[in-house]
């Protein structure tokens, strides 16, 4: 057995708010406290001086597209594109210098451009930036693409001058993602994971999908090398338990759920809604009815699967907690219940929909990064909305307090895969009221993410005796204190509950700069 002691810095412990030094055992947490009794109690441990850095639990980002992500890494990422022109441009310099079989891009959002030109490219625009070239180019949001005529016919879709939605954008992605070669594949989930580790992040939960990157992009993904751990879900609807059983056996995933499309995304008003969207004579795309929403969720219940759904608009949302209570009253409350099944995103729910998930043992993966992105009254949710519909959006306070268990997680590459970013926005909410509160959006980064993922241990996602040793060192500011005189900033409102302070997260404020990232004793990134 080897000991570390690290010494000379923060602990975020709730075993011991004022520890200084930590010691790590063959991977496992085994003490935490002050430095002086630490060094007493490990004569013999190699010690470790932090310098004044703090330690954290590792974050888990509990929704995140590896390969795509890494795609945006290591090839053409189009978010910083300030205009339909520059996007263009983007391509044409891409495209005079690779010679890749398909121009894969992605991260263009027209809602950011200026009003003169907030559209789409079109087809013709593309063929022109690289003439005769299959391009693909998925909007940020990663639920419609534009596409190059080359590619619209290589994937049987027509030759619209708009992007592709629904099946047709299925039907494109997968035609393009069948170009891409395995070396290419394999180089993007490396920059990807590289990514999730310099930022502190020990384990990713993968949302995969026969619409979204196929089974052969799982399948390698979860053979792929990397000291970051990754959990699967596979978002395939299934009638019986005993089809369940079959698929999770046949995909290797953990659960089926994650991107299960229930509906799709609002920035391309494919959210399924109640009432139509301000700006377009419709109410958004239904992939699942009540009656296949409850088909599967009962299917998985009675497999002992973990199941879930991506469901963002208010019709979708209606649909789920339906299915959720039928789904009930024919298996039971604890049945349902016991297998802590998950929704993605929930951006439009209501307080009775969030009790009864609540009463029902629901995860949440919510997505504080689109608040930040995409609310307030000038956001493309109030656009797409109305400004009234927009102020309900991602009620993560209202969630929490029904019951519901929050977990956080980026839908990288839609947004960044930055978990600090990610608790300023969860806490800085651009609803009055819908906020967490720091305390509860850090747990809900690092133990509700673990909870998410289906370890209900009690230990992970914490730094107390017994838990894996899945921490980060990081260089951080001046830290919050429970006496700041600023609510955003406190930990707690009482100083008597000896609550660890973390840095501050103001909206402007710095993130900590990771300096190494270890899980489950083994170091995954140091700088």
């Amino acid at each position: 057995m080897s000991t570390q002691l690290l010494v000379n810095g923060r602990i975020y412990s709730p075993a011991a708010p004022d520890a200084t030094s930590m010691a790590v055992t063959d991977g496992m947490v085994v003490w935490v406290g002050e430095d002086r009794p630490g060094r007493a109690l490990h004569p013999d441990a190699e010690v470790v001086d932090l310098d004044g850095a703090f330690v954290t639990p590792g974050f888990v980002d509990t929704h995140v597209h590896t390969t795509a992500l890494g795609l945006a890494l290591t090839g053409l990422d189009l978010a910083a594109a300030a205009s339909r022109g520059e996007c263009l441009e983007l391509v044409r310099a891409y495209a005079a210098a690779h010679d890749d079989a398909v121009i894969w891009g992605q991260g263009w959002d027209e809602t950011r451009w200026t009003a003169s030109d907030a559209a789409a490219p079109t087809t013709a625009e593309l063929d022109a930036a690289a003439p005769g070239r299959l391009v693909y180019l998925a909007r940020v949001d990663a639920h419609s693409a534009a596409c190059s005529t080359a590619l619209r016919r290589a994937a049987g879709v027509d030759d619209a001058q708009a992007p592709v939605t629904g099946d047709d954008h299925h039907l494109a992605r997968t035609a393009a993602r069948s170009l891409l070669t395995p070396e290419q594949r394999a180089a993007a989930r490396t920059a990807a994971l590289d990514l999730a580790a310099a930022h502190g992040v020990v384990a990713v939960h993968e949302c995969a999908g026969p619409d979204i990157a196929g089974l052969d992009d799982l399948t390698e993904l979860l053979a792929h090398p990397h000291g970051v751990e990754v959990r699967a879900y596979w978002g395939e609807a299934v009638a019986s338990a005993e089809e369940a059983t079959a698929l999770l056996a046949r995909t290797g995933a953990h659960g089926l759920g994650g991107d299960l499309f229930v509906d799709g995304a609002i920035g391309s008003r494919t959210a399924w809604l109640c009432a139509p969207y301000v700006d377009r004579p419709h109410t958004g795309t239904c992939h699942l009815d009540v009656d296949a929403i409850a088909a599967h969720l009962s299917a998985c219940t009675q497999a002992g699967i973990q199941a879930g759904f991506h469901v963002i608009g208010d019709a979708a949302v209606a649909a789920v907690v339906a299915a959720f209570e039928r789904v009930a009253d024919e298996l039971g409350a604890p049945a349902v219940a016991a297998r802590g099944h998950r929704l993605e995103h929930l951006e439009m729910i209501t307080p009775e929909q969030a009790a009864a998930l609540g009463r029902l043992g629901v995860i949440a993966s919510v997505q504080p990064a689109f608040d930040a992105q995409w609310g307030g009254a000038d956001g493309m949710y109030s656009r797409a909305l109305g400004a009234e519909r927009a102020r309900t959006l991602n009620p993560f306070a209202a969630m929490a307090a029904a019951g519901v268990s929050l977990a956080l997680g980026s839908d990288a590459p839609v947004t960044p895969l930055d978990p600090w970013a990610m608790l300023r926005a969860a806490v800085n909410h651009c609803t009055e009221g819908h906020g967490l509160s720091p305390r509860a959006a850090y747990a809900a980064a690092t133990r509700g993410a673990w909870r998410a993922g289906g370890v209900r241990d009690g230990l992970a996602g914490t730094l107390v005796p017994g838990a894996p040793a899945s921490y980060v060192i990081w260089e951080a500011g001046e830290l919050v204190v429970s006496a700041a005189k600023d609510s955003v900033q406190r930990w707690s409102t009482d100083p008597r509950s000896r609550v660890p302070a973390l840095p501050h997260l103001e909206p402007d404020s710095p993130s900590p700069v990771c300096r190494k990232t270890v899980h489950r004793g083994v170091t995954v990134y140091e700088r």
